[in-house]
């Protein structure tokens, strides 16, 4: 059955079913029935784990399919390495699938964007049975493409995460010294830091730079007398006795601990936010996604805050 060419990630690709005998007919009825949908041409997926999906998820499945439809002469890049990566998805555009060409490129096709070549050794990375642009190359081509924001979001995650640093990416950056982005790549550069442990905090790091606001030290340790670790805050403004915490339901999905409720790890949270208080007298500020929509108002509360408290 045409169904037993369906790859473990839910593709079918036409070539394999027009290989193995069947014909598009066989095709049109598995879609009229409504088992499967086609994603791009020349590629279905299982109707079910498509519609189960979001938009990250359905950027990797297309990403997937186009890498077993295209030879060894091109690298899946930009937004769609990001992903592959696992890279968070803010400020980017999933819509479409991007290959770099090692030899031509640069147009737009059903699904695809295609970029001109230039990768170097450093580059690029195998896996899977094929090319994708290296993480620190991913950040660079991120950035190019969607602006410095996008690629500082990117980076902080990777470097964090150990793909890449901010060293190696400027060695790669060299050979891009014409490029129009170069600018660009030399503010994301300087803007980068691996401390920042999600795209929330990432984000708000960058407010207090455009805002003109002091800038906070990041994850700054708490400890008793006994050296114990009590915990560690987002932020710190040491001339202000301030700590600051970035509150996303990412976050307490990250440090609930196995059998915990969301309610019992907010409530673990406050009792450990209640110990840092007391052990150093400082005072904590929280700021929640609502807080990088408004940046004035955020702006004026916190320089409040900062002000009081010198």
């Amino acid at each position: 059955m045409v169904l037993e060419l369906i790859t473990p990630d839910g593709l079918l690709l036409r070539r394999d079913v027009i290989r193995c005998g069947y014909r598009d007919s066989h095709l049109s009825q598995l879609m009229k029935a409504g088992h499967i949908v086609r994603i791009r041409q020349g590629a279905y997926a299982l109707a079910a784990t498509w519609r189960s999906l979001d938009a990250q998820g359905k950027q990797l499945l297309l990403a997937k399919a186009v890498m077993l439809q295209y030879d060894d002469g091109v690298a899946l890049s930009h937004v769609s390495a990001a992903q592959l990566w696992g890279g968070p998805a803010y400020g980017l555009d999933l819509s479409r699938v991007h290959l770099t060409h090692f030899d031509g490129g640069g147009r737009k096709s059903a699904g695809l964007v295609h970029h001109t070549g230039g990768c170097l050794v450093g580059d690029i990375s195998r896996r899977n049975g094929h090319w994708l642009t290296s993480p620190g190359r991913t950040v660079l081509d991120v950035t190019a493409l969607h602006g410095v924001e996008a690629g500082v979001v990117l980076g902080d995650d990777f470097v964090h995460r150990g793909l890449t640093s901010v060293p190696e990416m400027k060695l790669l950056v060299r050979p891009m010294e014409f490029w129009p982005s170069t600018l660009t790549h030399r503010i994301m550069l300087d803007l980068i830091d691996g401390d920042s442990e999600s795209v929330g905090e990432t984000l708000f790091r960058l407010l207090c730079r455009r805002m003109n606001l002091p800038r906070p030290e990041l994850q700054w340790e708490v400890r008793a007398p006994s050296g114990r670790l009590v915990g560690r805050s987002d932020f710190v403004w040491h001339d202000a006795a301030t700590m600051g915490e970035f509150d996303g339901k990412a976050k307490y999905l990250r440090l609930r601990r196995p059998g915990e409720s969301i309610e019992e790890a907010v409530l673990r949270e406050k009792r450990r936010e209640d110990e840092m208080r007391e052990l150093t007298g400082y005072r904590m500020v929280r700021f929640v996604w609502a807080d990088l929509l408004a940046p004035d108002r955020t702006a004026a509360r916190l320089r409040s805050i900062l002000r009081a408290a010198a």
